[in-house]
């Protein structure tokens, strides 16, 4: 009887420390795929920065090159004098030489291509963000699922195991991917 006593012991030992296991390593794979989205997280948002910054030193420097055509021009129309006015279409020559530097640099193919690489980029990452999330939430769907279940629920009483929330966006605004306007 004693030996049947014990056997009994050992097996609900067991038991308990088999759930207890459980029960940790779905919080750890929670804590993991939290991490998971942090990282693609983080990844959109340098993305979207370093892009952003990328596009608006170009638009920047293109910008640039037409405020100085368009300066060189106003100067040379309001030159007066045969010396003034050479200085002043030398000035104009350099600026449009730039401006055609620039265009033979940056061609609006290339711009196309930019922004749809842009556009590409953006949407790998968002992609990437949703599987991160929906993996999140499928964790912790098991894992909350595990915690409630009997007899599992008196362990994750017993050793304070919590719920979880689901990665959920709440704002509709915040269900759109990002925007990026040039």
């Amino acid at each position: 009887m004693g030996w049947i006593v014990l056997a009994v012991l050992v097996l609900v030992v067991l038991i308990v420390i088999g759930m207890y296991n459980g029960l940790v390593r779905l919080r750890a794979a929670c804590e993991s795929a939290w991490a998971d989205i942090d990282v693609q997280l983080k990844r959109r948002y340098d993305l979207i920065s370093n892009l952003v910054d990328t596009v608006k030193a170009y638009a920047a420097h293109e910008k640039g090159a037409l405020e100085a055509v368009i300066d060189a021009r106003a100067k040379a129309m309001a030159a007066q004098g045969p010396e003034a006015k050479a200085t002043a279409e030398n000035q104009l020559t350099q600026s449009l030489r730039s401006l055609f530097a620039l265009a033979e640099a940056y061609p609006q193919l290339r711009a196309v291509e930019a922004f749809t690489q842009l556009q590409g980029s953006l949407n790998q990452i968002e992609d990437a963000v949703q599987n991160a999330r929906r993996y999140y939430n499928a964790v912790v769907r098991d894992y909350n699922a595990k915690r409630l279940e009997i007899p599992t629920n008196f362990i994750a009483q017993w050793f304070g195991f919590m719920g979880r929330q689901f990665f959920e966006l709440s704002d509709t605004v915040q269900r759109e991917p990002p925007r990026v306007q040039f």
